[in-house]
């Protein structure tokens, strides 16, 4: 489904530990929204629902909404070091288009409305 670096699993169990409870996931998704349609919702979350599928991960939890799974069908997150910061990144192998900016991305079967840059 998800493959994740171990340089970005790194990171996520960093974040995930600096947090003051003991149930934290990280949730992958998308969200409308962006130049080309969707856009990447990457965060950590205490709540899982229902419509929630769970994977076990490289030392954390991991939760995936079910209309994001479409989308995200072979996603390969990572994380690149560019001097003195750090960021996440994502190469989905669904993206037929994304915009200058790379935060937002259009999928062959998505079809909601783009924004204006």
């Amino acid at each position: 489904m998800i493959e994740i670096s171990d340089l970005a699993s790194d990171q996520i169990k960093e974040m995930i530990e600096s947090q003051a409870t003991d149930k934290m996931f990280l949730r992958v998704g998308v969200v409308d929204g962006g130049c080309s349609g969707l856009s990447y919702d990457l965060r950590l979350d205490e709540e899982q629902t229902d419509d929630d599928l769970f994977f076990e991960m490289k030392g954390f939890n991991l939760l995936i909404d079910s209309k994001s799974v479409e989308f995200l069908e072979g996603l390969k997150i990572g994380y690149k070091v560019q001097g003195m910061t750090g960021g996440f990144t994502m190469d989905n192998p669904n993206v037929k288009a994304s915009c200058g900016c790379g935060a937002s991305f259009r999928t062959a079967t998505y079809r909601g409305k783009a924004e204006k840059c």
